[in-house]
């Protein structure tokens, strides 16, 4: 297992004040609402030092789509360093 997904995973959890964030399983099912959500970005913004823009956000819907996000936004940040 990564240890960014470790990280996520344990970020998500904090916020929506639950134990278990299965990989795929929808934000909505587990009980996270939008404010949650924007939350949780905000958060992983800060721990990465990255931005999601707000058009991209209605794509992070489970952990793993959150997981490729930042994996993303790190990888086109060192690219560009």
């Amino acid at each position: 297992m990564s240890q960014l997904k470790d990280q996520l995973r344990e970020i998500i959890a904090e916020i929506a004040e639950i134990d278990e964030v299965p990989d795929m399983t929808p934000f909505a099912e587990l009980g996270i609402d939008s404010m949650m959500a924007i939350e949780i970005v905000a958060d992983v913004e800060r721990t990465y030092k990255l931005t999601i823009p707000e058009d991209e956000l209605n794509e992070l819907t489970h952990l793993d789509a959150v997981y490729n996000k930042v994996q993303q936004k790190l990888a086109d940040r060192d690219a560009a360093e």
